[in-house]
């Protein structure tokens, strides 16, 4: 038996081994999360400087933290989350055969967009307007700190994100 070194890149050191069997909705569910925890420090990041740096109010600051956190969240959900949908199977060196060609004749770029618009509609409509409306009604009426209110409202929308992600803009 002899043993071959090879390399391996970090991010694809995660995911399944080629051929076999795709990662469990467990796994998907902590990688969404681990790219959701990302995402979460750049929500809270342009909601401090658009509302403590450049005092913009505390609900147009939220909308535009939120989107840059869906653009961040889906280029990362893209390349790692669901990567194994999204990006083309390779040959494995000891498969026979020529490389697989691709399932779809659009190119790259048009499925990408076509996902980024659906994540948009769900992940982005169900983050604004969860969003907007929790953080109107605990920092509106509750008289929560902006924050703290941003975090309950991310946890809230998180599982309903999962889902339209898993089902309908992740499918290929």
């Amino acid at each position: 038996m002899t043993l071959k070194a090879t390399s391996v890149h970090p991010i694809t050191a995660i995911h399944s081994p080629e051929g076999s069997l795709p990662p469990s909705t467990l796994t998907r569910w902590c990688k969404f999360n681990l790219v959701g925890g990302i995402g979460i420090a750049v929500q809270f990041l342009a909601l401090f400087l658009l509302k403590s740096v450049m005092h913009l109010d505390y609900l147009a600051a939220t909308a535009i933290a939120v989107e840059a956190t869906i653009v961040h969240n889906f280029v990362w959900h893209e390349r790692f989350t669901w990567s194994d949908r999204i990006l083309p199977r390779r040959r494995r060196h000891d498969e026979p055969g020529p490389e697989p060609r691709p399932s779809h004749p659009q190119p790259r770029w048009r499925r990408s967009l076509q996902r980024f618009v659906r994540f948009n509609l769900t992940n982005g409509a169900l983050s604004i307007l969860g969003n907007l409306t929790l953080m109107s009604l605990m920092v509106g009426q509750a008289q929560l700190h902006y924050l703290l209110a941003n975090a309950i409202a991310i946890a809230i929308c998180s599982l309903a994100n999962f889902l339209a992600s898993e089902t309908w803009v992740f499918t290929e």
